[in-house]
């Protein structure tokens, strides 16, 4: 075996996760289209320690400069929030965990041009319609025998709006950051990271490697396991 992929820690064996990464790119005609500023960097970094500590790894990707290259990382494509969710509702079902880290756009067009929109008037009105809620209605169709993670990225009333979020979309952890901490993350190498689980547990952390905050959340994750012996 190639001395990068040895593990250190192996109490993950087994484990098949399903995580979403990275942004989406919602189409408004074939040459634009509305983001956000999701490098993948923090996903693709739980992605290698998961499979690095024994899971086997189905990451759903938004588009993204990252690569991952642990062998048992099978990487799957897409580009707007109806084929991550497509993706998912594929993979969902055998997945024990499943960590919801992509940037997913709340809202998309409601008619995408099928040529390039020319430049007229002063003002442009684009109608927008909300995307599906992943997280929601994963939480919805998860069994008592699934872990599910969700990502909280605030800017204000950040610990609250992060319960709520656990609550309303029937989460067991999740992982809350805010852009009010200086180098923490969209495009950062670096992140801070507050856990909040489901039993009401909050763990804070002060701000890290994005490589060593997925430490962190596997570590989170692996205790929730280890407790509930799910597998």
């Amino acid at each position: 075996m190639n001395s990068l992929f040895v593990p250190i820690n192996t109490d993950l064996t087994g484990l098949q996760v399903l995580l979403t990464v990275g942004p989406t790119q919602e189409a408004i005609d074939p040459v634009r289209y509305i983001s956000n500023h999701s490098t993948g960097k923090m996903g693709y970094a739980l992605a290698q320690v998961l499979a690095e500590r024994g899971a086997q790894v189905t990451l759903v990707s938004g588009p993204t400069s990252q690569t991952a290259t642990h062998p048992a990382i099978t990487v799957v494509q897409v580009r707007s929030a109806a084929e991550m969710y497509a993706a998912c509702l594929t993979y969902f079902p055998s997945a024990q965990l499943t960590v919801l880290a992509a940037a997913v756009a709340d809202y998309t067009p409601k008619v995408v041009a099928t040529r390039k929109l020319k430049k007229k008037e002063n003002e442009f009105t684009l109608e927008l319609v909300k995307t599906v809620d992943i997280a929601a209605s994963l939480g919805k169709q998860k069994r008592d025998d699934q872990l599910l993670v969700g990502f909280a990225l605030e800017t204000d009333n950040e610990l609250a709006n992060a319960q709520a979020k656990l609550v309303s979309k029937n989460l067991d952890l999740v992982v809350l950051n805010s852009l009010r901490d200086a180098g923490a993350a969209f495009g950062h190498d670096t992140n801070q990271v507050t856990f909040i689980h489901r039993n009401g547990a909050i763990h804070r952390f002060g701000l890290k490697s994005k490589r060593a905050v997925a430490q962190d959340i596997a570590d989170q994750i692996s205790s929730v396991f280890t407790v509930s012996t799910v597998f």
